[in-house]
């Protein structure tokens, strides 16, 4: 089975063009969403995260406090590469078992916006990249986010890959610039995709 990458950098529209591709039947997974599921329900990963970061990263419920991990990871690279390692493995597992079940498929689509950072790039054999502006991305993010500031959205623009960068390492390329229709620029991709294993 072809295993496909699909990454791109905050406010891009991954996750739309993923939606794209799931009309279309392709099983997709999601690393971000996936990520916040393993660190809710894996025993294991809950008894590290707490040594490392604190009980209070966790609710009298039992909840991930996702806003205070992140105040305490994000301006702070040491423990943010902490907390990657020990949730990346566990998350690689769960991709690994999410495999298993989609073993009558031609080909799978793994979302990952830290794709190269995260090393996710190593277990998929073609990476798709959805490219927009930079303004065009800020705006998104900013409507799409009320709570965010554009200092906050340039903050994580900083922290992820260059375009050039993506663009350059990627097989495939979505460009979704609200100029260029992105379903004609899917469905070729997903033809082109389907018979690559053929």
């Amino acid at each position: 089975m072809l295993k496909v990458g699909i990454t791109g950098g905050i406010g891009s529209g991954k996750t739309i063009i993923c939606r794209v591709f799931a009309l279309f039947g392709v099983p997709i997974y999601d690393s971000d969403f996936r990520a916040k599921w393993v660190m809710q329900h894996d025993t294991w990963l809950q008894e590290e995260l707490k040594k490392a970061f604190g009980e209070k990263i966790y609710g009298p419920d039992g909840s991930l406090d996702r806003p205070y991990l992140a105040s305490l990871v994000f301006n702070n690279p040491p423990k943010l590469t902490l907390l990657n390692s020990l949730v990346h493995p566990r998350v690689k597992v769960d991709f690994t078992n999410w495999l298993t079940l989609q073993h009558n498929q031609p080909y799978i689509l793994k979302e990952a916006a830290l794709m190269y950072e995260s090393n996710a790039y190593k277990q998929v054999h073609k990476v798709i990249t959805v490219s927009a502006p930079l303004e065009v991305r800020l705006t998104r993010v900013l409507q799409r986010d009320p709570h965010r500031q554009a200092t906050d959205v340039k903050a994580i623009i900083d922290k992820q890959l260059s375009e050039a960068e993506r663009q350059r390492r990627a097989d495939f390329i979505i460009f979704n610039d609200d100029q260029q229709p992105v379903i004609p620029q899917v469905l070729a991709l997903h033809q082109i995709l389907l018979h690559i294993n053929q």
